[in-house]
């Protein structure tokens, strides 16, 4: 298929050699996790999808495509898609239907026996604090736990949406739609294979589950494919990638709410507890084949070729 279509070889190009070429520091430093260094090469990394749309963009250009600038953004998801109301009732849904899912998977978590949390001390936030010089005084940490839960789930989801734009406007704006011709399943498990693996700089270094080290690799391309489901509900029911965009958002703001409530004599395994774990995966794949199966897409995107 490639080779029919090189607009994809240079999309994918751009964005993977880009992705790796801002993570080489990472590798060459030894750079761990968790630190801000890590976390703000992840965030630059975001935004190598929305470089190989422009690369795409700029081929098509030099080769005479006729296409005006506003279909071409239409074609990608920039507009308000087909209904205006639809869209953004779904950038609502996302916003704050995807801190109800991580709440869930949560819950789900805990009732499991996979999860252990502590709502009355919230030890494992009150360690986090405790090793944070000049933090604020014990007695406070219920406070500071509402406070943090308010903004993960009002304020950052909005914030977390400029570098959740892109990616979303690759993986679900442009490359979704141009893989639909293959069916919409087979676009989705396609789309969502090449995101996990366009996370490899940072997941073989044991990013988002550090217990299982390189291996967190093949364990996020799972959760990107369901993932990428709901993202991709989100996007071909609109017509507009901005819904996924903020559900995108929305998850990376809310993703750490375990956090705020785990135990610290029982730290929780992010493998196995969480909305990005095994639970938290099989929530999502339940809600995305619902979404499909009773609010089927209509139509398919155009796509946007180069």
């Amino acid at each position: 298929m490639l080779r029919r279509f090189p607009d994809l070889w240079l999309f994918l190009l751009v964005a993977f050699g880009l992705s790796w070429l801002f993570a080489l520091p990472l590798w060459l430093a030894d750079t761990p996790t968790g630190t801000l260094t890590f976390t703000a090469i992840g965030v630059a990394m975001m935004f190598t999808p929305t470089l190989g749309v422009l690369a795409v963009r700029l081929r098509g250009r030099w080769l005479g495509d006729p296409a005006t600038g506003r279909e071409w953004a239409v074609r990608t998801g920039l507009s308000a898609g087909g209904s205006r109301g639809r869209t953004l009732a779904l950038v609502a849904l996302a916003w704050f239907g995807i801190p109800a899912l991580v709440v869930a998977a949560i819950a789900l978590s805990a009732a499991l026996g996979l999860l252990s949390v502590d709502l009355r001390e919230f030890s494992l936030f009150r360690e986090s604090l405790a090793a944070t010089p000049g933090g604020p005084p014990p007695a406070a940490t219920g406070v500071l736990v509402a406070a943090q839960a308010a903004a993960m789930v009002l304020v950052a989801p909005l914030v977390n949406s400029v570098a959740a734009f892109g990616e979303e406007w690759g993986w679900r704006g442009w490359l979704l739609p141009r893989l639909t011709p293959l069916g919409t399943w087979r676009a989705i498990l396609v789309s969502g294979v090449i995101w996990g693996l366009w996370h490899f700089p940072l997941t073989l270094r044991g990013y988002n589950y550090p217990e299982l080290e390189v291996w967190a690799a093949p364990m996020f391309i799972v959760f990107c494919v369901i993932f990428g489901a709901l993202l991709g509900w989100l996007r071909l029911h609109s017509g507009s990638v901005w819904p996924a965009v903020v559900g995108h958002g929305s998850l990376n703001a809310s993703a750490g709410l375990m956090l705020l409530v785990g135990d610290a004599a029982d730290p929780p395994v992010f493998a196995v507890a969480g909305i990005t774990s095994l639970v938290g995966s099989a929530l999502l794949a339940v809600v995305s084949a619902l979404l499909f199966k009773y609010r089927p897409v209509e139509r398919p995107v155009p796509a946007a070729v180069a």
